[in-house]
């Protein structure tokens, strides 16, 4: 069997790793149980969680054995890792209630069944019940505040104010892996690279108590040219809950990707071999499409399932292509036609406010039935439902139905 090193490497996955020659070596001699942690501060997934179970899906089927770590307790302090203020507080209902919508999507990437089978865990079944000052003789005596205070984590904090709940973050983490190395014997966390400062924590805290059989490897984040975060939407973050983010909506996203990322995605986010995924990147000016287009389609077939993936391709082609059925577009029912077109773009979501509604019609970014709309005060009528629908769109790739309540 193929060593996943080589191909996570291939498709572009590892950006950081605690020990390279040994990790390899280690990949190719055994079955190595590795763990992902998972903060439940929502009832879903998002993209931003969508490469690391790739990366756990790769690892299980070269034989290793992945644990997923629900962070139920690590979610009640929130990591600021890239955060600019301290993140709200949930519940233990709210907790609980994510978790259980979470579970759900993991299942779609990784295998439960199997000696190699994936299990999942909640910290907050060990962090919970420890007590606080043996946790700092035990735990906290091992970590530099020096040292902790110089973390990326932690250096964008500083400026902003960073409370002593959120530094234990890193130690909490930490002590997951001592503790999953102990019960499961895990000897890899891996994880985005904006956990590597507190992967690095739990290596050199099971290192400390004088294992040396524990490793880190950290996966690029998926980020545009510009360097900002993919994912984000006029909605917000592009979940992979189909009531959050609709699969007609997650297969627009990928369809519209710009041109310089149909390679990252295709690598890091489809397991389509490198053989295809070559030919498709070799593609130029407008045959670039057709590489867009089985991105959009393997993605969301991999979140939705190849039936909704269908559908999704069937609802782009009819807008672009002039193909198929419009019945998969995102779709608002209105109460009446009597409405102003600052509504209609507020409530189908194209825009959070009429302020912003009239400034994208200002700047002759919407159109109503493939007409411009030019007037702010303009309202819908009967007119503009001649098939029983209107389509709103803002500029070339945002579309949106509108339909009346009979």
């Amino acid at each position: 069997m193929k060593n996943v090193f080589d191909i996570l490497e291939e498709r572009g996955y590892i950006e950081q790793l605690t020990h390279p020659k040994e990790i390899k070596e280690l990949f190719g001699k055994e079955c190595v149980p590795f763990y992902i942690g998972i903060d439940p501060t929502a009832d879903s997934l998002h993209v931003g969680h969508f490469v690391s179970l790739m990366v756990a899906s790769h690892m299980q089927k070269c034989g290793h054995k992945p644990i997923i770590l629900i962070g139920g307790a690590t979610a009640a302090i929130g990591d600021p890792s890239g955060k600019t203020d301290m993140r709200k507080m949930l519940s233990r209902e709210q907790l609980d209630s994510n978790i259980e919508g979470i579970k759900k999507q993991i299942e779609k990437f990784v295998n439960f069944e199997g000696d190699n089978g994936a299990i999942i865990v909640n910290n907050a079944n060990w962090l919970s019940d420890l007590k606080f000052i043996d946790f700092v003789r035990e735990i906290g005596s091992l970590f530099s505040v020096n040292k902790m205070l110089a973390a990326e984590c932690y250096k964008a904090r500083l400026e902003t104010g960073l409370t002593f709940f959120e530094m234990s973050y890193m130690l909490m983490q930490s002590y997951d892996f001592w503790y999953l190395y102990n019960n499961y014997g895990c000897k890899l966390e891996i994880g985005g690279n904006d956990q590597w400062s507190n992967i690095i924590g739990g290596v050199e805290l099971i290192r400390k108590i004088g294992k040396d059989d524990s490793f880190g490897l950290t996966f690029k984040l998926l980020t545009t040219k510009e360097g900002k975060k993919m994912g984000k939407t006029e909605k917000g973050a592009l979940w992979l809950d189909p009531q959050k983010t609709s699969p007609y909506e997650f297969y627009q996203y990928w369809r519209n990707v710009e041109d310089e990322s149909i390679e990252t995605i295709l690598k890091m986010l489809t397991f389509l071999p490198m053989e295809k995924i070559n030919e498709l990147v070799a593609l130029k000016d407008e045959k670039i499409n057709e590489a867009k287009k089985i991105a959009a389609f393997e993605i969301t077939k991999l979140v939705h399932g190849e039936e909704e993936a269908k559908k999704a391709e069937e609802a782009s082609n009819a807008l672009f292509a002039g193909q198929g059925s419009l019945d998969n577009m995102p779709t608002t029912k209105l109460d009446s036609v009597n409405i102003s077109i600052l509504d209609a773009i507020v409530n189908v979501g194209i825009a959070p406010s009429k302020g912003q509604a009239r400034t994208l019609i200002n700047q002759g970014g919407i159109t109503l039935n493939n007409e411009k709309v030019t007037d702010v005060n303009y309202q819908l009528s009967q007119s503009n439902f001649k098939n029983g629908y209107a389509i709103l769109k803002k500029g070339k790739k945002v579309f949106h139905k509108l339909e009346v309540n009979n």
